[in-house]
């Protein structure tokens, strides 16, 4: 086999579907946040960012910064190994003691991103405990696919946030068999929200456990912003909560909260979690100091919600479809890939607007569009630029017509 050769002959089917991805260069700035550099041709530009998930900017907040200094300055760069292995450090302690604060559980475990939290607490659960059995919700996040293929338990796919098939699917076993539902609260390409009441009233009926992934809703709903769950007060009812350290929070990193007993069951049997190197103190530092402020702040929770939903009513003053979200996510619909790559250059390109394009395989082919994630720092000026932004991209690719079944070779 030409090994080179067919690496390369992928790639350009990829550009060919216009589903080839480039990173812009970005450099961020600190203290002016959502703006930043985009380095391209040998040349910068500023632009203002408009997909972060980075919802709330907390990763340029003074607080998150200053503790990320005084943890630096105290501990040095690195953690020094595993945590099995000289790698816990007292801002972990401290962190994990945070976390399972926020969402009222017993106990939290780290890990270096809310991917291999998923992977590693769902691998770990499905494998190891005898006969279990998972349900996952058709639409959960690819770290959680993983996790339950990696654990080589058997598994049901129930229709999104459809307590009836979830229903339907457990019926189909006794009682006393293990079983572990797992579904997300924000959905994160469409912007739903899953019924946790719902859910677990089933999951509860038949003497299931619950996993849920918070990652699109930590810090950003709830009283004290720990998410959905807290929000809709289900906390108790939820038996492992996984979230992310990276998005609303601002830095880096993955977490489980839930009992003093899974939660040292998976730190005692989770490969991701043994084998792994420990976040740096630094991280650690700026995710306590972040949650901290945001336990203390709900006016940032509102100031968002009202961004996102002003910006879901201009855009749909001016003609631009937005899918119906319930939540912080904006997404505007384009349906072809090589459009929504070609909308996304634009904004950049034109306009000074970063809005990258979600093609397959994040969505299906069909249903490819500019995710737009609104924070409490875009401003009415920055919002009129962007609706404008919009307005005239899909006026010079005539987006106004429906797309959805043009090739991406056209």
């Amino acid at each position: 086999m030409d090994y080179q050769h067919y690496f390369g002959k992928r790639i350009s089917d990829l550009k060919a579907e216009g589903r080839y991805r480039i990173f812009a260069d970005l450099e961020r700035q600190a203290g002016r946040f959502p703006f930043a550099l985009n380095h391209r041709d040998g040349e910068t530009h500023e632009v203002v960012v408009w997909c972060s998930n980075d919802y709330l900017g907390m990763g340029q907040h003074p607080d998150v910064i200053a503790g990320a200094e005084e943890a630096l300055r105290r501990c040095g760069a690195g953690a020094g190994g595993t945590r099995n292995i000289s790698g816990t450090n007292h801002y972990h302690v401290l962190l994990e003691q945070e976390l399972a604060s926020w969402n009222a559980k017993e106990s939290a475990l780290l890990f270096t991103s809310g991917y291999v939290a998923n992977q590693t607490a769902l691998s770990t659960l499905g494998a190891t405990i005898p006969g279990c059995v998972i349900f996952s919700d058709e639409l959960n996040h690819n770290s959680m696919i993983e996790g339950i293929r990696h654990s080589r338990a058997p598994k049901h796919i129930f229709r999104h946030n459809d307590p009836e098939s979830l229903d339907e699917a457990l019926s189909a076993y006794p009682r006393e068999t293990p079983k572990l539902v797992v579904f997300e609260s924000v959905y994160s390409m469409d912007g739903d929200i899953a019924p946790l009441s719902a859910l677990c009233d089933v999951a509860e009926a038949h003497n299931a456990m619950t996993f849920l992934d918070e990652v699109h809703a930590v810090g950003m709903y709830g009283r004290e912003g720990s998410g959905v769950a807290e929000r809709d007060g289900v906390r108790d009812r939820i038996s492992i909560v996984q979230g992310t350290l990276a998005k609303a929070i601002g830095v880096v990193g993955g977490y489980i909260a839930a009992s003093d007993a899974c939660v040292d069951y998976v730190r005692s049997f989770g490969p991701g979690f043994i084998f792994s190197s420990s976040l740096p103190p630094a991280v650690a530092a700026a995710a306590l100091a972040s949650i901290r402020f945001l336990r203390a702040h709900p006016e940032m929770r509102e100031r968002h919600q009202e961004r996102a939903a002003t910006l879901k009513r201009r855009l749909g003053e001016v003609g631009i479809p937005v899918l119906p979200s319930v939540s912080h996510i904006v997404p505007v619909m384009v349906g072809n890939a090589a459009l929504c790559k070609k909308a996304s250059d634009l904004l950049l390109t034109r306009h000074g607007i970063y809005v990258q394009p979600i093609n397959y395989p994040t969505v299906p082919v069909g249903s490819e569009r500019l995710r737009i994630t609104p924070t409490p720092l875009h401003d009415d000026s920055m919002m009129d630029h962007l609706v404008d932004a919009l307005v005239s991209v899909w006026d010079e690719l005539d987006l106004h017509k429906d797309h959805g079944k043009v090739k991406a070779a056209e």
